[in-house]
């Protein structure tokens, strides 16, 4: 037990020591704090140049509420929950293969390491994908998910910056839940993570964007604006009553696994979910909210 402490005694002050590094430009090219505020100044400026709801205002309801969950969600909880989750698990996992006289590369399928750089992203990229897409769904078919997962829904006009609101649950379910996974292919370096983990906040955030882009022919891979409006829809038919549009970078999943629904332009479709009018509207009580919820 003492050595769980330590590693999280450890996380804290590591990411602690990280992110003073991220604030003074001691990072270079994969600065995320700042790599976040360029996407996000970046995608808002389409949304205001190109908006798709034109009498949506620039600075939209809960803008700001939005916008603190993005940083909060981005970093604090990182340094909160989330690298000391991580590494306690790591050490608990190898700690149980032990026992069988085993270690974590030892279950590997193949080490992407030894693929060339580019195709071992992309491995990477598509493993993480699908596991995420399937962690999604299952955020809307239990109850007990679903709980917390309403805090993203509980979006009423889209914008950039609800692509981060979201329970500090969320993570922790699926960073516990594609950890293995990825672990199975191979370890990458913080480098190579970093050019991924860009790539899906800047899809992200264009999900979300109020903007009127579906990228052509490339909506059958790239999730867009005007696919995932429907995943937010606050109504739906009985036939998709669990949701569709699960993706999150890529749409690609939706369309093999026919869980892909645009019946219409929804430009200006109502979002939310059932009950959404007596859902928390304030930071704190939505945090709570799932805590005081029976599913």
């Amino acid at each position: 037990m003492e050595k769980y402490i330590d590693i999280i005694k450890n996380s804290y002050s590591g990411y602690w020591n990280y992110l003073k590094q991220e604030l003074l430009f001691q990072n270079h090219w994969d600065n995320y704090f700042y790599g976040l505020i360029v996407i996000s100044l970046l995608v808002w400026g389409l949304e205001i140049l190109l908006p798709w709801r034109k009498d949506q205002p620039i600075f939209r309801k809960d803008f700001w509420l939005d916008t603190f969950y993005m940083f909060f969600n981005f970093f604090l909880l990182n340094l909160i929950v989330l690298i000391a989750l991580s590494n306690a698990s790591t050490e608990f996992l190898n700690d149980f293969l032990s026992i069988f006289n085993l270690q974590l590369k030892d279950l590997q399928l193949f080490n992407a390491n030894d693929l060339p750089k580019w195709l071992g992203l992309i491995l990477f990229f598509l493993t993480n994908d699908f596991v995420q897409w399937n962690i999604h769904r299952l955020l809307h078919r239990i109850p007990f998910l679903w709980n917390f997962h309403k805090v993203h829904h509980s979006v009423k006009q889209m914008g950039f910056a609800a692509h981060l609101r979201y329970h500090w649950m969320e993570p922790v379910v699926y960073n516990s839940l594609r950890y293995i996974p990825l672990a199975l292919i191979a370890n990458y370096s913080a480098q190579d993570v970093a050019i991924i983990h860009f790539f899906n906040i800047t899809i992200g955030h264009l999900n979300h964007a109020n903007l009127n882009w579906d990228y052509g022919v490339l909506k059958y891979v790239f999730n867009n604006p005007k696919m995932h409006i429907w995943h937010h829809a606050k109504a739906l038919p009985d036939h998709v009553k669990y949701g569709v549009n699960y993706g999150l970078t890529l749409s690609l999943w939706d369309y093999l696994f026919k869980t892909n629904y645009i019946p219409y332009n929804g430009r200006d479709i109502e979002l939310g979910f059932q009950g959404d009018e007596i859902f928390p509207k304030d930071f704190i009580n939505q945090e709570l909210y799932p805590l005081n919820k029976k599913p």
